[in-house]
């Protein structure tokens, strides 16, 4: 039997739907809202494994069918997730996962398919909001439901799911996922808003929130499936009393970062692990799994007992300080841009480099017959960055989404397309981490696209927070977080921007009890802490640089009549082609005339630049040419003044004095300067008598006057 309920979100109905399709998934939703639609499955493994960890694992996919597209490319299927399809998933796994129970341990995996897609309504957020209502009314354990809705800012208004047209004037674009009681996910890109709008915001959006979760409440009870019972997760209290009372102390010291760094600290909690568990014969290894459990359990007890009771951090420093910051830029002698930024001991290597249109990458979306990238962020984590040993392979989802989030805070900074037509690219090489390495990949490529000569709006920083509550109602807000800080906190809090106001955001909350107030506290610490590192960043570089990097393409930049498009590019492109051939520079000319020379050094591009021009000039009425006799008739000749252009020259205009046949003052080939008299339509009539006219009065002019006789 099927079910349904709406709820009307942003002057729209969303619509969830139950029991007609995909019936033997655990839980299955189709979530409309528009003509988008989206069906989200929940299903989850009959057995249970053994690993120690969530299995969880969230796919969703945009197939081209659902906008009426067939794939581009050779092979007319989809394949491998896109960069969008990737992070999607990403916004829909985070606000779940910390509501699965602690100990399930079922394999459980989410899909949402986009079926119909109405080029209006985004069906990101409406993934999420199926995603969630199918684990809803599936037997799976959930302390949810979440709601999630997409605020924007358009005209000083907050607007709840902004159209695809709309976000793109939206001076705020944040997606917002929350329960009843509060919200446990934020990802939001911003046009240097402030801390008041972005707060305003998130309660605008939680109000939205509620609306959500009542009507999946309603559906579930619908349903009414009853939930599989999660087995608490085995503890041992005695084994905890007794690690605490032999190697308390030990790891109490071995965790004080400020005394011993990362890695160092690391080896030394590992040594007294596998001390204390080397205790226990590995003939019980359920009495090992319980060890180490206790073991995990004291290592989290010690951080959160030093923050909230001790109020000390583990490396000492105070709340809302920031670890010291090193920036060196123009480190790399050949890139176009470079930048090396350290922060304690997480450092990131940006670069930037700047192309031509035909390096920007091509977009297959949904919602768009061709769109092309201009900015691409790229952000890579070798395992050397943190000691490891592992293989090195492409970017995973982690590498695509801290990827995203820097981009995000860059993108909205940089110059127009028409005021700076290159295609740029910033890679952010992670060469150490121990905190942050997103918001350092923001401050790199910020001082990156600089180096590079790149006239962004101005300089951008990034700084990751956290906060860490106690049952009591106690709560400690943390500037600059790393390490344990990052693992046993309660939330993980990005915040890039500007002097002006944020770029980009990022939270993750893995409780429910994070309240607006401790959220505006956590905005204003990391305003505070942003302030100070683009400080630093400005020691080093206080604006772009005047000029791009010589080993930079050069650029030049002109207009010709759009009538003259089809004269550059030529019979199949054999114009343009020729031009490019001939001087190795690239050329890129646009609908409304405009025309990009990019060219290696200077030379090519003057050449490039003349061969332009005399292709597409437009003759002027008064202006004088030197022309070229193409063709002889009775009543004239015609003159060629630019490749393709002919004038006429006639007979009564050859010369000051009457003449009877043309010949007998021109031949073909003759080089003359001739004047533009009138154009009307295609037909250009030319003078070459008011030439040799003016070049006499001229001579007339500037002979000396006859001397005088001497009195």
């Amino acid at each position: 039997m099927a079910n349904e309920v709406r709820v009307n979100i942003g002057g729209r109905d969303l619509i969830l739907e139950n029991g007609r399709v995909a019936r033997q998934a655990d839980g299955s939703v189709l979530a409309r809202y528009g003509d988008t639609v989206v069906l989200a499955t929940a299903c989850m493994d009959r057995k249970v494994t053994e690993r120690d960890f969530l299995p969880l694992t969230v796919d969703y996919r945009e197939y081209t069918y659902s906008a009426g597209k067939i794939p581009g490319g050779f092979f007319k299927r989809e394949g491998r997730p896109s960069e969008r399809e990737v992070l999607v998933s990403r916004l829909t796994d985070r606000p779940i996962r910390p509501l699965l129970p602690e100990g399930w341990r079922q394999e459980t995996q989410i899909i949402t398919m986009v079926m119909s897609a109405d080029s209006e309504n985004d069906p990101d957020v409406i993934g999420v909001v199926g995603a969630s209502a199918a684990l809803a009314i599936s037997p799976i354990p959930f302390a949810g439901p979440i709601g999630a809705v997409r605020v924007g800012l358009l005209n000083g208004q907050l607007v709840a799911n902004p159209t695809v047209a709309e976000q793109k004037t939206s001076r705020l674009n944040i997606v917002v996922a929350g329960t009843e009681r509060g919200i446990v996910m934020v990802e939001a890109g911003a046009l240097e808003v402030s801390e008041d709008t972005i707060i305003d915001a998130l309660e605008f959006g939680h109000a939205e929130i509620r609306k959500i979760v009542a009507a999946i409440n309603e559906l579930a009870a619908k349903v009414g499936t009853k939930k599989v019972a999660t087995p608490e997760v085995p503890f041992d209290e005695e084994l905890y009393k007794r690690v605490k009372s032999e190697f308390g102390s030990r790891l109490e010291d071995a965790l004080d970062t400020s005394k011993y760094p990362k890695r160092e600290s690391y080896v030394m909690v590992d040594a007294i692990k596998a001390e204390w568990i080397t205790g226990f014969p590995e003939t019980e290894p359920d009495k090992r799994k319980l060890a180490a459990s206790a073991f995990e359990t004291l290592l989290e007890e010690i951080f959160r007992e030093d923050v909230l009771v001790r109020r000390r951090r583990p490396d000492r420093r105070a709340f809302d300080q920031v670890r010291p910051i090193t920036c060196e830029v123009g480190i790399l002698p050949r890139v176009h841009g470079s930048a090396l930024f350290t922060r304690g001991e997480t450092q990131s290597l940006a670069t930037a480099t700047l192309g031509t249109k035909e390096d920007m990458q091509r977009l297959d979306l949904l919602f768009e017959e061709e769109a092309f990238k201009r900015f691409m962020l790229h952000y890579n984590f070798p395992p050397f960055s943190v000691g490891e040993v592992k293989p090195l392979r492409g970017p995973g989802r982690r590498e695509v989404g801290h990827g995203a989030l820097a981009e995000r805070a860059l993108v909205n900074l940089l110059p127009m397309e028409a005021d700076f037509p290159y295609a740029i690219r910033v890679v952010s090489d992670i060469l150490e981490s121990n905190g942050s390495s997103s918001m350092a990949t923001v401050c790199g490529g910020s001082l990156a696209l600089m180096d590079a000569g790149v006239p962004i709006r101005s300089a951008c920083a990034g700084i990751a927070m956290g906060l860490v509550t106690g049952d009591d109602g106690k709560y400690s807000i943390l500037t600059d977080i790393a390490g344990a800080e990052d693992h046993y906190g309660d939330m993980d809090f990005k915040v890039a921007g500007t002097r002006e106001g944020i770029t980009a955001l990022q939270m993750d909350i893995k409780v429910t009890n994070v309240s607006i107030a401790m959220m505006r506290e956590a905005l204003e610490q990391a305003r505070r802490a942003r302030l100070q590192i683009l400080e630093i960043m400005q020691n080093s570089l206080s604006e772009p640089r005047k000029h791009v990097s010589p080993y930079a393409p050069r650029l030049i930049t002109l207009t010709i009549p759009t009538d003259k498009i089809r004269d550059l590019i030529g019979p199949g492109g054999k114009k343009i082609r020729s031009i490019t051939e001939s001087t190795g520079a690239k050329i890129d000319v646009l609908d409304d005339g405009t025309v990009h020379i990019y060219s290696a050094d200077s030379a090519s591009g003057d050449a490039a630049f003349r061969l332009v021009s005399e292709v597409t000039a437009v003759p002027e009425i008064g202006k004088t040419y030197l022309g070229k006799v193409v063709r002889l008739a009775e009543f004239g000749a015609f003159v060629e003044l630019f490749p393709g252009t002919d004038g006429l020259l006639h007979i009564s205009e050859v010369a000051e004095h009457r003449i009877k046949n043309v010949r007998d003052e021109l031949k073909e080939g003759d080089q003359l300067l001739v004047k533009v008299l009138s154009i009307e339509g295609n037909r250009i009539r030319l003078s070459r008598k008011a030439v040799l006219r003016e070049q006499r009065d001229k001579q007339r002019g500037e002979q000396p006057e006859a001397a005088q006789p001497s009195a």
